[in-house]
């Protein structure tokens, strides 16, 4: 039996790694789509994960999508590419909406229009909780109406919309999973969890003196992105094409975070924290808190690392990683 095929946008960053080594463990053929210019994380891709085979491709280039899509001829397609952090898309609202938004429906057409009406591609779209933004119910559930707060949450609402769009006129097995916060070394430095593991490990190491934080009581479901990408897999191998809420179902204050994250390297965090204005988001989410019922009843899915847990993991990969003078904006910072 010919092994299943993957193509996975969006491959170089924290879910795209751990969603290919998950689907390689499964004995899929796994590829991932990278734009043509170079691009340092490709290299660390491939060393980590040198079985993950490359096709061109740009969300932004519905032609290159295209033509991906007829040389994989993938089984399932996940749509993790995104302009993903927040705090930017305020900045480069324009290019948020084009890829995180525009890129969805560029991705779906390309499935359509080379695969037809009786498409048998399965098709994943990374949906997130910042779409809730400011809720009108918690917990959040697959029924609670969107609120984006952000121009990031706004192009992830429309490429939302739009994959039950084709799933229902079209008849495309087509699924969004509403992923909310999921954590992890790899996630970018410019992340906040990230941000404070970075800064406790340097401070610790006696780089850094303090650590300068926005809003410390926001509060966020958190959880790890090795199991979020299990739930990825498991929406794609189910009976038929639903969209589905991910998260823990419970929450911490960024300030719970702190704590956690100092207290992993015996640090007391109102020695070195400093709350500054300055870094407030022009439009707040203040809480987020998933209802992960439906995805524990239909799909088996349970989040199984402890927020402690996670900090301490990512704290100590921070250490280890400053101590061997790795830099994490470089290639070599990918554990």
């Amino acid at each position: 039996m010919l092994a299943k095929r993957a193509l996975i946008t969006g491959i170089t960053g924290q879910d795209g790694s751990y969603l290919a080594e998950h689907l390689l463990s499964e004995g899929y053929e796994v590829w991932g789509l990278v734009r043509g210019q170079a691009n340092p994380r490709v290299s660390r891709l491939r060393r980590l994960l040198g079985d993950v085979r490359l096709a061109r491709g740009d969300l932004l280039d519905q032609g290159s999508l295209i033509s991906a899509v007829e040389r994989v001829r993938p089984d399932e397609v996940y749509n993790l590419g995104a302009i993903s952090f927040v705090p930017m898309s305020w900045e480069q609202a324009e290019l948020t909406a084009e890829v995180t938004g525009m890129g969805v429906l560029r991705m779906l057409e390309a499935i359509r229009v080379i695969s037809g009406a009786s498409s048998t591609i399965r098709f994943y779209q990374a949906s997130s909780s910042e779409m809730f933004g400011q809720v009108r119910e918690t917990p959040q559930t697959e029924r609670t109406p969107f609120h984006p707060r952000s121009p990031y949450g706004v192009a992830k609402a429309y490429g939302h919309f739009l994959t039950q769009n084709y799933r229902e006129s079209y008849g495309m097995f087509a699924v969004s999973g509403i992923l909310f916060n999921h954590e992890s070394p790899r996630r970018g430095a410019e992340f906040v969890t990230r941000k404070v593991s970075l800064g406790v490990a340097r401070i610790k190491l006696g780089l850094a003196a303090e650590l300068r934080l926005g809003n410390l009581e926001a509060r966020r479901d958190w959880g790890f992105a090795g199991d979020y990408v299990r739930a990825m897999h498991l929406m794609l191998s189910a009976d038929k094409p639903e969209d589905y809420v991910i998260g823990t179902g419970r929450t911490q204050s960024v300030r719970e975070l702190v704590e956690a994250a100092f207290g992993a390297a015996g640090l007391n965090w109102q020695d070195y924290v400093i709350a500054d204005q300055s870094l407030h988001r022009p439009a707040e989410v203040d809480l987020l808190c998933a209802d992960p019922k439906k995805a524990r009843t239909q799909l088996g899915w349970e989040a199984t690392m402890p927020f402690e847990e996670l900090i301490s993991l990512m704290v100590e990969s921070d250490l280890r990683l400053l101590t061997d003078g790795g830099d994490p904006d470089q290639d070599s910072s990918w554990p």
